[in-house]
This record gives C-alpha cells, sequence and structure tokens, in this order.
C-alpha cells in the first residue's frame, strides 16, 4: 500500500493522517478540503467570536507541521464522487485521484429546520470559520440577535456575542437548555446564571417565522407570540454529510455505516467522525471523532485495533460554568437512582446516576473539583454504593473507590 485518501480536513481527518504517520506509514497522504482554510478546532470558533482568540491562533497546526509529516492537503478542493474500482476520488473539477485506501471524514452540516424567511439577510449558522466572520461583520450594524437553540453551540455563541456588547435572547424549541446533557434540575440551575449574565432566554417555543423584508425584523413563533431581532442565529444541531456515501452505494442509516474497525461495506473504504454510525449510533463529539480517526488508522494499514464505542461525555464551559455530563446522565429507561446536590446562587450543581449501586452516569456542574475523577469513574462503573451520599460533598477523595 503506498496511498491513502482522506476526504475532510476536520479532526478526524487530521488525526487520522497525523496516527498513519506516527504508526510509520511511509506512502503518500492526501486530504481533500472543502473549506479554503487549514484544519482548526470548531471550539476556537467561538473563543474568536467573543473576542478571545485571534485569527492568527484559530489553526490548530502551522504549515511546517505538514510539511513534516508529509501530509498534503488540497484546500478548497470539494470531493464531487467515490469511486469504488479502483478506488478513487472524483473531484468537482473532475479530476480523478486514485488510492488504496480511503477515509470518508467529510463530517457535519448545519440543520436549519424549515421555516419562513430562513433564507433573508442577517440569518446566519455556525459551522465554519467564514460563518464567524459574516456574523462579526453583521454585528457591527445589528446588535439585536436571536439565537435559536439552546444547546451547547446556542449557548456558547448566545455568551460570545453578549461578550461583544450585543443584546442577546436564545429561543429554544424543548422546556429546558441543554436537553441532552441536563436534567430539568440542573438546566433550571443553569438558566439561573445564564439570566444573571444579561442573556434573556424562552423555553418550550417554536420558531414558525423569521420576518422582515429583505432582512431580519423578528421571530414569528407558533403560539401567535413574536420577538423583535435585527440577527437571527440558528443552532439546531447538525446532520451527517451523506451524499458521497450515498451515491457510491455506502450502506448508510442515520450515518455512514461501519463496524468495529471503522469499515464501510465497500473494500479499501472506511469512515470516521461525526458522519459515522457505529453500532447504531451518531456521536458527534469530539472524542469519538478522536478516538474513531486513531482506530481507522491503524484499521487502514490491516493493524487490527477495535473501536467499540465512545463514553458519551462533555466537559466545557457553559455561560462561564464548568461543566462535565457523562455517561447516563439523562436516563431514559427505570431502574437507576438518582442522587443531587444543588445550591442555584452559586450555580452548583452535582448528580450521580446508579444502577445496581455501580455509576453509570453523573453530571457536575459550577466546580471543575472532582470532574475528571467523577467522569473516570463512571467509565469504570464504579461501586460507590457505599458512598453515594459522600461522592456529591466537596474534597471527596475518589482514590476510596479503589
Amino acid at each position: 500500500m503506498t496511498r491513502v485518501g482522506i476526504v475532510g480536513n476536520g479532526l478526524a481527518g487530521v488525526i487520522a493522517a497525523k496516527t498513519l504517520r506516527e504508526a510509520g506509514f511511509d506512502g503518500e497522504i492526501e486530504i481533500f478540503a472543502r473549506e479554503k482554510y487549514p484544519y482548526y478546532p470548531r471550539p476556537n470558533l467561538i473563543e474568536h467570536l467573543a473576542g478571545r482568540l485571534p485569527a492568527e491562533r484559530l489553526f490548530a497546526f502551522p504549515e511546517s507541521w505538514y510539511v513534516e509529516r508529509r501530509i498534503r492537503v488540497r484546500l478548497a478542493t470539494p470531493s464531487r464522487r467515490i469511486l469504488s474500482e479502483p478506488l478513487a476520488v472524483e473531484l468537482s473539477s473532475g479530476q480523478r485521484v486514485e488510492f488504496d485506501r480511503l477515509l470518508l471524514a467529510d463530517g457535519a452540516s448545519c440543520f436549519i429546520p424549515p421555516m419562513a424567511g430562513a433564507d433573508k439577510k442577517g440569518v446566519f449558522s455556525l459551522r465554519t470559520w467564514d460563518d464567524a466572520l459574516s456574523i462579526l461583520e453583521d454585528l457591527q450594524d445589528h446588535r439585536r440577535v436571536a439565537v435559536l437553540g439552546g444547546g451547547l453551540l446556542g449557548l456558547e455563541i448566545a455568551r460570545a456575542l453578549a461578550a461583544r456588547g450585543a443584546s442577546v435572547r436564545v429561543v429554544e424549541f424543548f422546556d429546558r437548555l441543554l436537553p441532552r446533557q441536563l436534567d430539568p434540575q440542573g438546566a433550571a440551575v443553569l438558566r439561573t446564571q445564564i439570566e444573571k449574565s444579561g442573556i434573556a432566554v424562552r423555553l418550550g417555543i417554536a420558531t414558525e417565522e423569521i420576518f422582515g423584508s429583505d432582512r431580519v425584523a423578528g421571530l414569528k413563533f407558533k403560539d401567535g407570540s413574536a420577538m423583535d431581532a435585527d440577527m437571527a442565529i440558528v443552532a439546531a444541531g447538525v446532520r451527517p454529510n451523506l451524499d458521497l456515501a450515498k451515491d457510491a452505494g455506502l450502506a448508510v442509516e442515520r450515518g455512514v455505516v461501519v463496524d468495529d474497525r471503522l469499515r464501510t461495506n465497500r473494500p479499501g473504504i472506511f469512515a470516521a467522525g461525526d458522519n459515522t454510525q457505529h453500532q447504531g449510533r451518531l456521536y458527534g463529539i469530539i472524542p469519538a471523532a478522536f478516538e474513531q480517526a486513531r482506530a481507522a488508522a491503524f484499521n487502514i494499514l490491516d493493524r487490527d485495533k477495535a473501536y467499540r464505542g465512545t463514553l458519551p461525555s462533555n466537559t466545557l464551559k457553559v455561560a462561564g460554568l464548568s461543566l462535565t455530563s457523562v455517561g447516563e446522565a439523562v436516563p431514559e429507561g427505570g431502574g437507576v437512582e438518582e442522587i443531587r446536590k444543588e445550591d442555584p446562587e452559586r450555580g452548583l450543581y452535582k448528580k450521580i446516576v446508579l444502577k445496581e449501586g455501580r455509576l453509570v452516569g453523573a453530571i457536575w456542574m459550577g466546580t471543575r473539583e472532582g470532574a475528571p475523577q467523577v467522569s473516570k469513574a463512571v467509565s469504570q462503573k464504579a461501586d460507590v454504593s457505599r458512598w453515594k451520599k459522600e461522592i456529591l460533598e466537596d474534597g471527596f477523595d475518589f482514590a476510596r473507590l479503589g
């Protein structure tokens, strides 16, 4: 094997290329990127949007990093088709480039729910650096911002623009913020802290229309109410990019279906990252993209490495609060015990989820103390039945869990 092609210049694609070199692969590596910029971690977009990260620090690696590792990245070079016999990538220019193995890591795109007016001026989503630049340019003259979506991305966008002095309101369809990471009690604590920072929140409401003549003037909701706004940013989640996979005849359900070696149903073609479905699950989180990319790289080299899934885990800052949500933090079935400690004024909320005395999920918000340790304990499904009350107290010694 002498040539490996990678479609996608995000985390999964670049980490796979890096891993191939670290594993001793000496052949050619070529990455095809839709964007005109080198790889940057998407969380950096929020930091840039907030004014905390200058443009020159956006990118993960300098140009010399790619040169030293002989990783060729073809920027602004979208892939049009994947061909199986011989294995090749057909570019938008019509050029065909043949490979021995191929990794499909073309990620996901922002989902814009069907609503009237979504094509007006002043309506944005945030997925790329160009998106961030467009938002910042528009923000200079339009300071009343409505953020449609109270998930992780929506809240971080809201906080970033508020830091720029904008008047920001968050609109969420569900009855609470962060519905995937927080239970109702934890979400209520978070809402209190967000509103203290000056960001207004409306929950349980669906947007029917973005109204205005040629640009945004406000939102109209399905309950008949309305909200004035100069700008609308849609943060309603993402959808995997699947057109290339479908056209190539790859097995596709909600994502590109792979086995435990990240192989698709076509020989020589692997997939990793936000477009990838493993054992029925789409992850869409950074740890999964990283672990899948690493495993895919080893299997591209025929060095058997099984991917067994990723423990759902988010550790980040939301509205200035440290938040870790790990495992079955919001359990959907029965048979679990949930124990909580909360201090809404401090923005503190802790919860553990036990199944037969073993730790299967946790929420740790408002403090970093103990967060890495409780995440590790969840990954190990530690038996905490003897300490289930004490574990939530400040200063608990996790070494007692063994």
